[in-house]
């Protein structure tokens, strides 16, 4: 057998693999005594099937399985031996006058390889690093939110401006018939809030849908309509009073932080605004991780510049799939992949590059970390090592798991290396001005 390689540009090869019988024939030998001793044929003994009546039966497919079989085994390793980066997989080139009668076959193969890069990890422009803070006012809503959670319902005869109304929205050319419950605050326009104000329980309401409510969302769901038809929805409603509460707000006592946090862990409304600033900021801290990874992520594609070998994947992508693609579809879908190409050979180099790689001792040292943050969570802060050990065990022997936890511990890596070693700028802002900023 012979294999050599044509490069065709710095991106394109196509090995060429030479094959004689002298490769295979062994093989196809043993496997055809294998058959005889085993065949079943009428009119001959068990073992004794004449080799000739054997091979004419099974000959050809036995020698196109042990020639397929060396194919793929011969072409892996030359790959690895020659330490080929190929991108996809090989594809076979057809040959219009090949035929199976022959003892010599020749069989070409066109690779995509990888190209050589640097990473450019000094953009011009700083990345930001977003330090998102809970200011005061997102604390005292949270601190509202809180308060109304654990108070109490009071029954009104007749609606005030702090009411919470609870009735029937009907419109029977629309065929709808919605029982919901809101707060009157949530009503938009002067002339709406009017006809709410001082009505009772058995009362009926016209209404117009149109600017209803003060945030649009709160008509499709009071309404029970779908996305699309609450969009631009316009009708006449009459709603049917049939619940009128008022919500007493929670003390902020003992009782109250007791039920939060546990009993004697929160003392105070000062340390109650504080947990409640840790707490969300922990949260941030996470999301801006995230965005930041997402930033650095774009950067790089932005700013790492190398050629793909594009025709050969569009090619591959044709065939590669559970369904084969048209020329057409292909193009598309590599248009939409390039930049998930580009980022996973930009990461590749990268983790290859400062040793970021995820082994199996660093996997199972993060894992037990994850364990015990879960468990703390339900109050249980002092797992044996033992139990510790057969946790873990029983994660990591699910590959799904192993797939998420590995993916969370790459990118953990990646950050840190990030922040280390591309040029950002801190910035701190409330959460919602990094909202304004990064989701826009």
């Amino acid at each position: 057998m012979k294999i050599t390689k044509e490069d065709i540009d710095a991106l394109n090869s196509v090995v060429k693999i030479d094959i004689t019988a002298n490769d295979y024939q062994e093989k196809v030998d043993t496997q055809l005594n294998d058959y005889r001793r085993k065949a079943n044929i009428p009119g001959f003994r068990k073992g004794h099937v004449p080799m000739s009546l054997v091979k004419k039966q099974y000959g050809r497919s036995v020698m196109i399985d042990e020639v397929n079989k060396l194919l793929q085994e011969s072409l892996s390793k030359y790959l690895v031996e020659e330490k080929l980066d190929v991108l996809g997989n090989p594809l076979p080139k057809m040959q219009d006058n090949f035929s199976w009668d022959e003892d010599k076959f020749s069989f070409e193969f066109e690779l995509g390889l990888a190209p050589e890069f640097e990473v450019n990890l000094k953009p011009k422009k700083a990345i930001n690093s977003y330090k998102i803070v809970a200011d005061d006012k997102m604390i005292n809503n949270q601190l509202e939110n809180i308060r109304e959670q654990y108070g109490k319902m009071i029954t009104q005869d007749a609606i005030e401006d702090n009411s919470n109304v609870t009735g029937t929205f009907v419109n029977e050319e629309k065929e709808i018939e919605k029982k919901s419950t809101f707060k009157l605050e949530k009503i938009k326009g002067k002339a709406n809030l009017k006809k709410f104000v001082g009505s009772k329980v058995g009362d009926v309401i016209e209404l117009k849908s149109k600017n209803l409510f003060t945030d649009d969302h709160m008509l499709m769901n009071v309404l029970g309509l779908s996305h699309d038809d609450a969009h631009d929805f316009e009708a006449l409603l009459t709603f049917t009073i049939e619940e009128i509460t008022q919500t007493e707000l929670a003390e902020l006592n003992q009782e109250l932080f007791d039920k939060l946090f546990g009993e004697g862990l929160v003392k105070s409304e000062e340390e109650l605004k504080t947990r409640l600033k840790e707490d969300a900021e922990k949260q941030f801290g996470s999301q801006a991780d995230q965005q930041l990874l997402n930033a650095v992520t774009e950067s790089l594609i932005e700013n790492t510049n190398f050629e793909l070998p594009s025709e050969f994947l569009k090619k591959w992508l044709a065939v590669s799939g559970e369904k084969p693609m048209t020329p057409e579809q292909a193009g598309e879908e590599y248009e939409r992949s390039e930049k998930g190409l580009r980022y996973q050979l930009i990461e590749g180099k990268l983790m290859n590059d400062h040793k970021l790689q995820v082994n199996y001792d660093d996997l199972k040292e993060y894992t037990k970390g994850f364990v015990k943050t879960q468990m703390a969570q339900f109050g249980d802060n002092k797992i044996e090592d033992k139990e510790l050990e057969e946790i873990v065990g029983r994660v990591l022997s699910n590959q799904e798991e192993v797939k998420r936890l590995s993916d969370q511990l790459k990118n953990e890596k990646l950050l840190t290396f990030f922040k280390e070693n591309i040029k950002i700028k801190a910035k701190e802002v409330t959460y919602e001005d990094f909202v304004k900023e990064v989701y826009k």
